[in-house]
């Protein structure tokens, strides 16, 4: 799952655009089912970059820091079960 800035970028503006067409799809009295259907795209394209973006804490912030300071180690690994047990609130 890692990406670098640009591909979280360019993930993000593909997601802007995509809730622009949902606003569109909702002026103009669009069947519910169509505009539920584009949510539930918009969803899991957010979930997929929350995803990357665990994946490249884990991998980076929470394993340096065990290696550098268990302590901080600790820290950054309890940080990201909040953080996880946030995405997970539906």
């Amino acid at each position: 799952y890692h990406l670098d800035t640009e591909d979280y970028l360019a993930r993000l503006r593909k997601i802007e655009g995509q809730v622009r067409g949902l606003q569109r799809q909702v002026e103009n009295e669009v069947y519910c089912i169509d505009i539920l259907t584009q949510i539930s795209s918009v969803t899991a394209a957010l979930e997929k970059v929350a995803l990357g973006l665990v994946d490249q804490h884990l991998r980076h912030c929470v394993m340096d820091a065990m290696t550098e300071d268990p302590e901080l180690g600790e820290k950054r690994l309890a940080e990201a079960t909040r953080a996880v047990e946030r995405l997970l609130r539906l």
